[in-house]
């Protein structure tokens, strides 16, 4: 077993969703000593005084600062777990030997840098949520162990492939601290996870996806909010892999097209027919914009 755990939490009036969080982080059965930490950047409900009340040790940061690589490298580095797990403050774990399950495989490898967990869908998640959860690795109960041989076998990958490999997620995962203080995060507006993978497998590691370990964890948002956090997300992608998921706008229409059509089925409101156009436009917009070297505002809170 590691000799020590840190748990650590990016907050932002998370005061809804925390409860049930730090209740399952209390259950939690394992042997060696275990902290929580938060990092809240900005809360105006009454999250940290929720944090303080759970014994969560809680360092502030100005709204403005955040970042999903910076912010997490704070918190690491305020951490003194020899092992990190990194959650968001709406995942909840679903048994009381999860962490020990989530960090279980790094006493058996020793070049295992990372491991992650599977993503349930929230019981009141809608149809559309559940079809798309569905095709993510985080959602298969078959585990795996992914190592690449060398750089030059990277490269020989096809993009979509590398991005395979290359799928981590920090909504639930677990890091070897050690790793991280020679491979710390990237600063970048999202995929943090992905861009770490990408570093440390190149660097000789191995991750491993751990789908006995489980949170649920989905969300219902905008489709103004899906639209931007695509094209964000997007633009990530085709620089770390040189990825584009619809490369032109032919491969757009069809996109759309097939996306109204089950839209259509699966949720025929508004919503739906708005998350339609959202989500295969976001991708087309973002590969797009990497490509042309297009300069993009950064949305707040994406």
């Amino acid at each position: 077993m590691p000799e020590s755990i840190s748990i650590v939490i990016p907050t932002l009036n998370g005061a809804e969703t925390l409860p049930a969080v730090l209740d399952a982080i209390a259950r939690q059965r394992i042997d060696v000593p275990v902290e929580t930490l938060a990092v809240d950047s900005g809360s105006t409900d009454n999250t940290i005084a929720l944090l303080q009340r759970y014994r969560v040790d809680v360092v502030t940061i100005p709204a403005r600062t955040f970042d999903h690589g910076l912010t997490r490298n704070l918190a690491l580095d305020r951490a003194s777990g020899h092992l990190v797990v990194l959650l968001v403050q709406d995942a909840v774990p679903v048994s009381d030997d999860w962490l020990a399950t989530l960090t279980a495989p790094f006493r058996a490898d020793e070049h295992l840098a990372g491991t992650f967990a599977r993503q349930d869908p929230r019981p009141d998640a809608d149809a559309i949520t559940r079809r798309y959860h569905a095709l993510y690795l985080a959602a298969s109960r078959r585990g795996r162990v992914v190592a690449i041989e060398s750089a030059d076998d990277f490269d020989k990958l096809s993009p979509q492939q590398r991005l395979d490999r290359c799928t981590f997620d920090n909504v639930c995962s677990c890091v070897r601290r050690s790793v991280w203080q020679r491979h710390p995060f990237r600063a970048t507006p999202i995929g943090e996870d992905v861009a770490w993978a990408k570093d440390v497998l190149l660097a000789g590691h191995r991750l491993a996806y751990v789908p006995d370990a489980v949170v649920l964890h989905s969300h219902h948002r905008s489709a103004r909010y899906e639209f931007w956090r695509t094209v964000t997300l997007h633009r990530e992608l085709f620089s770390l892999f040189g990825l584009r998921t619809i490369p032109s706008f032919s491969a757009l229409l069809r996109a759309l097209a097939s996306c109204l059509a089950l839209h259509t089925r699966l949720e025929p409101g508004a919503r739906g027919l708005a998350l339609a156009v959202a989500w295969p436009l976001g991708q087309y917009v973002g590969g797009l914009s990497a490509t042309r070297g297009w300069r993009m505002r950064r949305r707040r809170g994406v």
